[in-house]
């Protein structure tokens, strides 16, 4: 930024603070103002860069919500950017429900400032004539998503970034009760319920303007928590085996303790859980990013697996909504172990719904035509091919649960990141504690077999094929690259792919197969490759989703080994290839 634009700057700068409830968000500003104007050129260049990145303009409302970065100014997380959405929130709830007085109940996680933007939240609709309910502590995201359902309140508020880095936090938001009847009651916000809150927060009053009430929302019960847990544990059977050695994480977030007493009432033995993982610290100290998909981020529940020869690796990420797997691979050794990708959960997961239900003849009567599974487009096909061996319905949604959860008829929805809803009902959105249990019950039970959660998927590969995925990720500092990037590709398509010719490209801004517009690019190839590069809704990627499908030949002693020889080749020419592209685009 020029510096002769800095007077504009530290005045838009001065009027903010002046507005600022928070002390350390004054005292924070008053010191890069002083910086700004400071005699060390350097260290003034840097301050006015922060600066106008704080002031670039205002987090706007993305994957169901806000989220970005602490700090002062409208570009950054802080009371008073919560406040706003607060009042925002409200405006829009008397709308929607104009005969009622909305009911809304707020949750949050142990990520910095995370309880004072709830009981901000709750002071903020309390006063504007809403009826507010807070959680009874830090708790994971699905507990909130319950809460919405389970009270039938109009909306809810989850104050949480998930896996975002330390220095993040978020404002999550749900529609439920009056606000939404329809099929996704409870799921989070989307167009244009998004956009109308985000309207009402622009022309919210300034921060200190906005009435705040001293007292007067409820806080729930731990009851409630219970509540939660047995509605969870209601997911497995129980007839079913309980002998598994589990190792969890949960990655210094919430889970932890709701993951082990779900874990444990459901008859499972007690998991060992990683002690430098296990209290909840909004520093993230053991990991570089807190999120299970990240390089690293389970090698202390690894370790602690092979040390302890347990079956299986169960790690949710900071706020519970996600559920990684791990387990042991004797291809790499004797004690290797391998983290099992979100496809092939998703997948493992979808097989298990969708063979409890009853067949398609005795459902004819309930409504049949209306059970269906869910996945994201840039997950594995491999659930469409299971769901039609079952006679279900396969429904494919832009990414992102706000849309999955929506599916009318909904029994089960997964995205390949590691999100998995197995009890819709309950929880309209990704749950990792009700996720784990289901995994824990399918590894004892195939234990109990002389099988693993490998075998299962073997056997998935010789009825469907082999669905072989990966990704290619780009993390960026400068947003304006990745814009820079999918124009580059758009402009400049490919022709060929791995080893194969580029027979149809999607530009997903247009709309394809009957879904909402989103940023991205499918391609496919003439030997059946799926490519799909889009930005990621939540963190500073591109991402680009590689998929192939091999035939599996040979029957399940020797098919799937081969073909996932055959897979691991085919992806990695089509990775190459993807990774040059990028390399280009981004010039």
């Amino acid at each position: 930024m020029d510096e002769s634009d800095l007077p504009e700057l530290v005045a838009r700068a001065t009027a903010w603070r002046d507005d600022d409830p928070d002390p350390r968000t004054r005292r924070e500003l008053d010191a890069l103002i002083e910086r700004a104007t400071g005699p060390d050129r350097a260290d003034r260049l840097r301050a006015i860069n922060d600066l106008a990145d704080r002031f670039a303009g205002s987090l706007a409302f993305g994957t169901a919500g806000l989220r970005g970065a602490l700090g002062a100014g409208p570009n950054r997380m802080n009371r008073a950017v919560v406040i706003r959405a607060g009042a925002g929130l409200a405006a829009y709830l008397r709308e929607a429900v104009p005969d009622h007085v909305p009911r809304v109940v707020v949750g949050y996680d142990a990520r910095y400032d995370s309880d004072v933007f709830a009981r901000d939240t709750c002071a903020v609709l309390t006063a504007q004539n809403c009826t507010a309910y807070l959680l009874p502590r830090a708790l994971p995201t699905p507990v909130l998503a319950y809460a919405v359902r389970h009270l039938g309140v109009d909306a809810g508020v989850m104050i949480t970034a998930s896996h975002n880095p330390p220095q993040d936090n978020g404002y999550k938001v749900y529609l439920g009760g009056r606000a939404d009847p329809s099929d996704g009651q409870g799921a989070q916000i989307v167009p244009p319920a998004d956009l109308r809150i985000a309207a009402r927060m622009a022309v919210a009053p300034r921060a200190l303007d906005v009435p705040m009430a001293g007292s007067g929302w409820t806080l729930l019960p731990e009851t409630l928590v219970e509540e939660y847990l047995a509605a969870a544990i209601g997911v497995v059977r129980a007839d079913t085996p309980r002998d598994v050695g589990i190792v969890l994480t949960p990655l210094h977030g919430v889970g932890g303790d709701l993951a082990v007493r779900a874990l444990t009432g459901a008859g499972f033995p007690e998991p060992y859980v990683v002690a430098a993982q296990a209290a909840p610290d909004p520093d993230f100290p053991t990991v570089s990013f807190p999120n299970p998909e990240e390089p690293g981020a389970l090698d202390l529940a690894l370790a602690a697996a092979r040390e302890r020869g347990a079956d299986l690796v169960i790690a949710n990420d900071p706020d519970a909504d996600r559920c990684a797997v791990a387990v042991p691979d004797p291809s790499r050794g004797g004690n290797g172990w391998r983290m099992l990708r979100g496809d092939e959960v998703g997948a493992l997961l979808g097989e298990v719904v969708l063979s409890r239900l009853p067949p398609p003849p005795a459902r004819a009567g309930t409504g049949a035509a209306q059970v269906a599974v869910a996945s994201s487009i840039v997950s594995s096909q491999l659930l469409r091919r299971i769901a039609a061996a079952h006679g279900a319905r396969h429904v494919e949604t832009l990414t992102g649960f706000k849309w999955l959860a929506r599916v009318p008829g909904l029994v089960y929805a997964y995205e390949e990141a590691l999100g998995y809803c197995v009890a819709p009902q309950a929880v309209r959105d990704k749950d990792g504690i009700s996720a784990a249990l289901l995994v824990a019950e399918l590894a004892a039970t195939l234990k109990a077999a002389g099988q693993t959660l490998q075998d299962a998927l073997d056997a998935l590969a010789v009825a469907h094929g082999l669905h072989a995925t990966d990704q290619v990720t780009i993390r960026v500092e400068d947003l304006t690259l990745i814009t820079a990037m999918m124009t580059r590709l758009r402009e400049q398509p490919p022709v060929k792919l791995g080893r194969d010719e580029v027979t149809s490209i999607e530009d997903l801004t247009a709309g394809v197969d009957g879904l909402p517009t989103t940023d991205g690019l499918r391609y496919r190839t003439a030997g059946g490759a799926r490519v799909i590069v889009r930005p990621s809704g939540t963190e500073p990627k591109l991402k680009c989703y590689l998929e192939v499908v091999i035939p599996v030949t040979g029957g399940v002693t020797e098919g799937p080994a081969a073909a996932r020889e055959r897979a691991a080749d085919v992806l990695a020419v089509l990775r190459r290839d993807v990774s040059a592209l990028l390399d280009a685009a981004v010039g």
